[in-house]
Order: C-alpha cells, then structure tokens, then sequence
C-alpha cells in the first residue's frame, strides 16, 4: 500500500483517491466542460477514467508526491482532483487541479492550490513548480495567480497553446 499522507484545510480534505471516489471522479472526466483544458481536451470513458485514477495513484509510488481527491471537510462530498504532477515528458513539477462543475467558484480550488504548494516546498523540498495551464482557462489563470504564480512563457505542451505559471518557495523571489 503507498503511504499517502492526508491535508486539512479549513474547509477541504486532501486525501488519497479511492474507490469510494471512483463514481464521481469517472463522471468529472466524462464531462466536455471538465477535460476540455486537461490534455488533448477530450473527455475520458469510464475505462480511461479508471486508468487515470490508476496512474496518478502509482504517480505517488514512484514519485513520492502526487494528486489527491478532494472531499468537503463537512459532508466528504468529492469535490476534484489537487495536486502534484511530474510524469515522463512534463517541463516541470506541476501543480494541478480538477474540480467538478458544482464546485467551482467556491475558491476551493485556490485553498487546496495553497496546501499542495505548502507540501511542495516543505516535504518534497521542491525549488519551485509550476502550473501549465491552456490558453482561454482564464479561471485556472486567475488560481494561479491567487497563489502566487507569475506567468513566465507560452509553450506548445501535448498539442495545444499552454501558458506556464511559475511558482517558488515562500522567501524567494525569482
């Protein structure tokens, strides 16, 4: 079993993904509006959903670091996906994020951005991440701003326009 540690915020859980996620998160990644920013834009069948789920929960054991589910600290409603992402090809550590269409514009995407930076810089020592984020996401834009990213360059990243916000440790002002 790969040891995932669990993050509180105020209002979220951080916690590893599980089975008991698996309906909702199949539903996120079947939703046109949902994928239409996340890798080649298309959304997932079930099948596809299972393996995502399937990768970035091996992501933790060959990283040590990877994505979470996010649940509602008061109900444990599945909210999305946060996290840390650095798989074979990526420019970079990424920090990411995915939530379902309900819970959008509740900043709860900003307040668990906040967490996996703080888990970045503080347990996995990173010296810096980034968000790769496509153009017209002006919401992921706005997060990362939110949490401190400055918008470095634009890069063609798995066939699209994707602008790269860069964030660093607090302290250091790169």
């Amino acid at each position: 079993m790969i040891d995932i540690p669990q993050l509180e915020t105020e209002r979220l859980r951080l916690t590893a993904l599980g089975d008991r996620h698996f309906e909702a998160y199949a539903s996120m990644l079947a939703d046109a509006n949902s994928t239409r920013f996340v890798g080649d834009g298309q959304p997932l069948d079930r099948m596809n959903a299972w393996r995502s789920m399937a990768m970035l929960l091996g992501h933790w054991a060959l990283r040590g670091y990877g994505m979470w589910a996010l649940e509602r600290r008061d109900s444990g409603e599945f909210v999305g996906r946060v996290g840390l992402h650095h798989p074979e090809g990526w420019p970079d550590l990424e920090l990411g994020w995915m939530l379902l269409p309900e819970h959008r514009r509740h900043g709860y995407a900003t307040e668990a951005g906040r967490a996996a930076l703080d888990f970045a810089f503080s347990k996995v020592k990173a010296s810096r991440a980034i968000s790769l984020i496509r153009v017209g996401n002006s919401a992921s834009e706005r997060v990362a701003r939110r949490l401190g990213g400055r918008q470095a360059t634009t890069i063609d990243f798995l066939g699209g326009a994707t602008l790269v916000y860069i964030y660093h440790p607090p302290g250091i002002d790169a």
